[in-house]
């Protein structure tokens, strides 16, 4: 047996490791943590100074298992984790777990899994630093206290399963707050004049400072212009330099990866993990862009090398924030020369992303030639300006050059790439020029990317919460990513061309969205309420302030339980106080009364989602019951008009009937659909559903029909409930509830029923999930169900 147990968090780091240490270590991993604070209410000890208890889940039982007897033969155990605070915290539920001894236990950090840094670690061993792990537990605590208390408010005064968080509510907060701006946001409209003059080659773009509001000046204005001198009155050029972004950090890397490789900000950080235990790039989760004297000095020697004396430029960034820890390091590839690996593809992209930023962050400077032309109008005292840039010498963008979040604004008319030779003074000749009718943009929604960026200039969260707080809005139900379609918009365009002015109306499409975050109903109706109730919880400058105090008992400043305690007491006293006094929180709003009937039409949330309602609930007095429908895909109770309301009172809605049964149009949880003859056909987005023909819906029920008999291979008379299908990943078994692999050696064909079944049983206990990874029982031909008895009515409690 080895003399030495070296633990680390993954699988793959482990084996990594393994390869750089001798036949005296052996590697394993915790996967994580191998404890969590136990589910129920009990967790925390609050009268004890918050003592917290803990519990080894059943999936780590065996790996503490195994773990304990290794430690018991090892005459050494090293504690590997990653080095921020989630990190020192499992090497402290390790050490505490397990049962380590101080003198026989040693921790250790590494940013990068290189076999230098590696064995560095190992000949500077340090014990556990309880700072961070106070910090950490701090986070954890004071998370679970929110999370714990703040839910059932929820459930009692807005709708049952709800949960809030501390960091997550303020992420939502944003959202609900940009919707809003959006929403309220009126576009203005102006006319930008832009001319061409020139032909061919030497043909350039100017364009007028000013806008004009009204369309009769912007046409007196191209009136004034024909016939003018157009001259060039200054000229002026002047050098310009572009420098290099720093290095990447966990915020920029999630943003860059964003915009430039279309990655969510989870899937960055999954793909970054495997890139770092891998050996392949340094620590992923850090907010400092410092960089070593190693990494400084190999990377100068590989641009040296690749592209020449002239492209090197040694740089020492230094971090804006002050709670980073300048020890630690900006993320780059553990070897500069290095320029690709070999991996899956998105592997091989976030890589080959990560080497760019860092390499070009050595770089020199880019350096222009800017131009700028006044151009004069004889008729006029306004002057147009035309602006060209030349690159002298690419430096640092011959590899990387930073997006940004307004890559899709569009550049502007008078900008060109160049200008054609002038001379002041030089007369010009007019091509054309135009008054384009162009309007006002509401403030951009977030992306994931740039509300990280937003969370990160707020000082909320850190690097190791950004990605689990925008899945966490997401998969709650409160935030969607989606891509929305535009409105078509009119707008007006005069073109002066040979002495005379054409006026034109033209279409363009206006406020398509693609990948943005918007509030669900529900999300903005929970904000509203904590905003009401619970000001403080989110509120941003408390949630960073609370960050600060993560950060100060991370450097031994702060007494955990006391700012627990500072926390904790008046957030408990408003938690109690909202129960009693609150009302239910529904998001109710009043649209109007029914042309017709003049009942109250009225919108708001309900256990099932959004929904709009025509009349008043039933009373004693009025026994008349209201109509209900719910709220289609893309509509708001915010946004909602009348008309729109009473738009889903017309479904569902017969089209017609084929084969002797109804066709119906109806909207259900997954957006609008035909029912015929007990089945069910999704309507596909450009068909709207109050049009939706006779011809359509027959043509949309064979073509799923069509599709439902390509799928089936084979059915069995044996039971009805066994098919052989065809699957996304090839055929498979429906078996009941449960979906059993078909085995390489066997032909889908020719399976029999007795086959069949031999497969369901042969099926691990615990992979026999259903549909909704639900563990179902093991397989057996259907049987006749018995009557199900009647429950005794609850008791009440």
């Amino acid at each position: 047996m080895a003399k030495n147990l070296l633990i680390v968090e993954s699988p793959a780091k482990a084996k990594t490791i393994e390869g750089y240490l001798g036949k005296d270590f052996i590697v394993k991993s915790s996967y994580g943590h191998i404890r969590d604070l136990v589910k129920s209410e009990d967790a925390i000890d609050i009268g004890n100074n918050f003592a917290q208890k803990y519990e080894v889940p059943a999936d780590k039982k065996q790996v503490v298992s195994e773990l304990k007897k290794l430690a018991k033969e090892a005459e050494m155990v090293w504690l590997a984790s990653d080095e921020d605070r989630e990190g020192e915290a499992i090497s402290w539920h390790l050490f505490d777990t397990l049962g380590l001894k101080d003198a026989t236990t040693k921790r250790i950090v590494f940013h990068e899994i290189t076999k230098p840094a590696i064995l560095k670690a190992i000949d500077t061993p340090r014990k556990i630093d309880y700072n961070l792990v106070n910090a950490q537990q701090a986070r954890r605590v004071l998370d679970r206290l929110v999370g714990f208390e703040l839910s059932p408010v929820l459930w009692k005064k807005v709708k049952p399963s709800l949960s809030a968080g501390r960091v997550q509510s303020v992420a939502v907060r944003l959202i609900v707050d940009r919707e809003r701006e959006v929403n309220k946001f009126t576009a203005e409209a102006a006319f930008k004049i832009v001319a061409i003059f020139g032909k061919g080659k030497d043909a350039f773009k100017a364009e007028l400072a000013e806008r004009y509001a009204k369309p009769e000046d912007a046409e007196k204005f191209l009136q004034d212009c024909i016939g003018a001198d157009f001259d060039v009155r200054s000229l002026e050029t002047k050098p310009a330099k572009r420098s290099p972004a720093a290095p990447f950090t966990t915020s920029t890397l999630q943003q860059e990866a964003s915009r430039k490789l279309g990655y969510s900000v989870a899937r960055t950080m999954q793909v970054a993990q495997r890139l770092y235990e891998a050996g392949y790039i340094t620590y992923m989760r850090t907010d400092s862009v410092n960089l070593s004297d190693t990494a400084l000095n190999a990377a100068q020697s590989e641009i040296i090398s690749a592209y020449g004396e002239k492209y090197h430029q040694l740089r020492k960034y230094k971090t804006k924030n002050a709670s980073a820890q300048e020890a630690h390091e900006a993320i780059r590839p553990t070897y500069f020369n290095n320029h690709t690996i070999n991996g899956e593809s998105n592997e091989k992209r976030l890589y080959e992303l990560i080497w760019k930023r860092a390499i070009a962050s050595q770089m020199s400077e880019a350096q222009f030639e800017k131009t700028t032309a006044k151009i004069s109008i004889s008729t006029r005292k306004e002057d147009l300006t035309a602006n060209g840039e030349v690159m002298k010498f690419d430096g640092f963008l011959k590899v990387y050059l930073e997006s940004s979040d307004d890559e899709d604004e569009p550049q502007q008319d008078g900008e060109n790439a160049m200008l054609p030779p002038l001379i002041r003074g030089q007369r010009l000749a007019l091509q054309e020029m135009s008054a384009t009718e162009r309007f006002s943009r509401p403030p951009a929604r977030y992306t994931e990317a740039s509300l990280v960026k937003k969370l990160e200039e707020l000082g909320i969260g850190r690097p190791s919460t950004y990605a689990p707080t925008i899945s966490t809005i997401q998969n709650r139900g409160y935030v969607v990513k989606e891509e929305r379609e535009g409105k078509v918009r009119n707008f007006r365009i005069m073109v002066l061309k040979d002495g005379q002015i054409v006026k034109e109306q033209k279409t363009e499409n206006t406020g398509a969205e693609r990948g943005k975050l918007f509030p669900t109903d529900i999300g903005a109706v929970v904000n509203d309420f904590l905003v009401q109730y619970f000001k403080e919880i989110v509120d941003f400058n408390f949630t960073a302030s609370v960050e600060k105090q993560f950060d100060e008992i991370a450097q031994g400043l702060k007494d955990w339980t006391a700012m627990l305690h500072d926390f904790y007491n008046p957030f408990h006293k408003g938690v109690q106080s909202t129960i009693e006094t609150a009302d239910k929180a529904t998001g109710e709003r009043e649209l109007g009364v029914h042309p017709e009937n003049g009942k109250k039409i009225s919108v708001r949330i309900g256990r099932y989602g959004p929904f709009v309602q025509v009349g008043e609930s039933a009373t004693e007095e009025n026994e008349e019951k209201p109509l209900y429908a719910s709220l289609r895909t893309g509509q708001s109770i915010e946004t909602i008009t009348i008309d729109e309301a009473l738009e889903l009172f017309k479904l569902p809605k017969v089209v017609g009937e084929y084969e002797g049964k109804v066709m119906k149009v109806a909207i259900g949880r997954f957006g609008p659909y035909i029912s015929h003859n007990s089945a069910f056909v999704s309507l596909p987005k450009d068909i709207d559903p109050l049009d939706v023909t006779v011809d359509q819906a027959i043509e949309l029920i064979e073509a799923k029909r069509k599709k439902d008999a390509e799928k089936l291979i084979k059915a069995f008379d044996e039971d009805p409930e066994v098919k052989v299908l065809n699957g996304r990943w090839g055929p498979y078994i429906e078996f009941g509830k449960l979906n059993v692999k078909i085995p390489k050696d066997k032909d889908p064909l020719t399976l029999t029923y007795e086959e069949c079944k031999a497969l369901a049983d042969a099926m691990p206990k615990d992979t026999k999930k259903g549909r909704f990874g639900k563990t179902v029982a093991a397989a057996k031909p259907a049987a006749k169900k018995a009557p199900a008895k009647k429950k005794a009515p609850a008791k009440k409690k």
